[in-house]
């Protein structure tokens, strides 16, 4: 076996990626491989401040070979990490496995191993991510179905009925209570072979942050690798730590931009102008009810409204020669 990679990606979250790499190091002992830490250009000190750590602790001479690496660009989440990816093992042999760690990801004892056992026993499976739980203890849904003009506006009109019929089609799958297939996992913790890597191509760098595992999963399913979730996989998840999600006044451009390019690159620009305009009635409908009932809005303030405007400038602007593209930075976006 030529081994596992791990990728740890940092984006000013120095001390919270190296509490990651600690733990996946436990979780990795007597696992063949490598971790490399990428600092995604976070211009703060945290590259400096890791290697020295690195060193400090040993981790650089252990049996895991821990490499941290500059990536000199912020190019987002599919591009850090497609930086560690292509850095390889340290001794330029190319692994077996590659593993993605979020850096707010805490791998249990026996996590990495059981997803490394999955991909084993199933030669077959392209993916295999794992049970992710809060700091908090909850579950987390992260087994998803791929978008699509159903799922798009039952996930904005928000009504029991319309969610019981078209259930096939909703994104967020309740969570497994057993080792299952799915269309997709999020990225926080998700080990991929290697074969189907160089097969399918490594995550599409345009987008900035979210929808890439989506997309990924997506190729390799149509490739005839499918993703599995492993519930003996456990990690702890904080979520947020470097994205800044939960704080969102407003939805930001790279979210916008990164849906657009999903739907157009996946299903085509007549397919995307329907899920848009299914997501658009959908927030329309349970706005209304809002006007009768007291409930939370469920979406940042102005979500349809900058989306509506994302749309068009993205519609318009090939005619005069301008990118679609609002936002490629935000200040806690990719780690």
């Amino acid at each position: 076996m030529a081994g596992l990679l791990t990728v740890l990606l940092n984006w000013r979250s120095a001390d919270m990626t190296l509490r990651a790499t600690e733990a996946a190091l436990l979780a990795l002992e007597g696992i063949a491989g490598a971790l490399v830490i990428v600092d995604n250009d976070s211009g703060d000190g945290s590259f400096e401040a890791m290697t020295a750590e690195v060193q400090k602790r040993g981790w650089d001479k252990g049996a895991q070979a821990v490499r941290v690496l500059q990536s000199g660009h912020n190019g987002g989440f599919g591009a850090g990490n497609n930086f560690g990816i292509r850095a390889g093992m340290p001794d330029g042999i190319k692994p077996e496995f590659v593993y993605i760690l979020n850096s707010d990801a805490f791998p249990d004892r026996g996590a990495i191993r059981a997803l490394l056992t999955h991909l084993q026993a199933h030669p077959r499976t392209g993916f295999a991510g794992s049970f992710i739980y809060g700091d908090d203890g909850v579950p987390h849904r992260t087994a998803f179905r791929f978008p699509s003009i159903a799922a798009e506006f039952e996930a904005q009109v928000r009504f029991g009925p319309v969610s019981r019929m078209l259930n096939r089609w909703i994104v967020a799958q309740p969570i497994p209570q057993a080792t299952a297939q799915v269309d997709w996992l999020a990225g926080a913790s998700l080990m991929m072979r290697q074969a189907v890597l160089d097969q399918i191509g490594l995550f599409d760098e345009q987008f900035f942050l979210y929808f890439e595992e989506t997309d990924l999963c997506r190729r390799a399913a149509l490739a005839g690798w499918p993703t599995d979730y492993v519930v003996e996989s456990r990690v702890m998840h904080i979520g947020s730590a470097s994205t800044g999600m939960r704080e969102w006044q407003r939805i930001p451009g790279f979210w916008l931009d990164s849906r657009l390019h999903y739907f157009k690159k996946n299903h085509g620009v007549a397919y995307t102008t329907a899920a848009t305009l299914a997501l658009l009635v959908g927030g329309i409908l349970w706005r209304a009810r809002l006007l009768i009932q007291r409930k939370d809005r469920g979406d940042p303030p102005l979500y349809l409204t900058d989306l509506t405007r994302h749309a068009l400038r993205s519609a318009v602007s090939p005619l005069f020669g301008a990118s679609g593209a609002t936002v490629k930075a935000h200040p806690k976006a990719s780690g």
